[in-house]
């Protein structure tokens, strides 16, 4: 079930916000299209937080070694990660992002 976790107007283009739903932390990231995604905060290379990182693109870069994420897929573009972090659906209503962090989407 998806749950609300910040008004759209809250996430500013091409800067990641980190938000917990249901003790999963995940990273908000609004790309220049306008397009809202959610996928897990924590790198998988290190336990690092990717809403500190940067946007680049469809990616999220991973501020401490570099390794981007895709925003759609969740899988990594480069090392030293090689493990995808997970990406959770995103539904925009009237103005607010919510996020189901129990289904994330397959990665094929």
């Amino acid at each position: 079930m998806a749950e609300k976790v910040c008004a759209e107007s809250d996430i500013a283009v091409d800067s990641p916000m980190r938000a917990v739903v249901d003790g999963t932390a995940i990273a908000i990231v609004k790309d220049s299209a306008g397009t809202v995604h959610a996928i897990g905060d924590t790198c998988t290379h290190g336990d690092i937080s990717l809403s500190e990182g940067f946007v680049e693109g469809d990616s999220l870069e991973c501020w401490a070694h570099g390794s981007q994420f895709s925003l759609t897929t969740g899988k990594p573009k480069n090392f030293p990660a090689y493990e995808p972090v997970p990406v959770f659906r995103v539904e925009v209503r009237d103005g607010d992002v919510y996020v189901d962090v129990h289904e994330p989407v397959p990665v094929d």
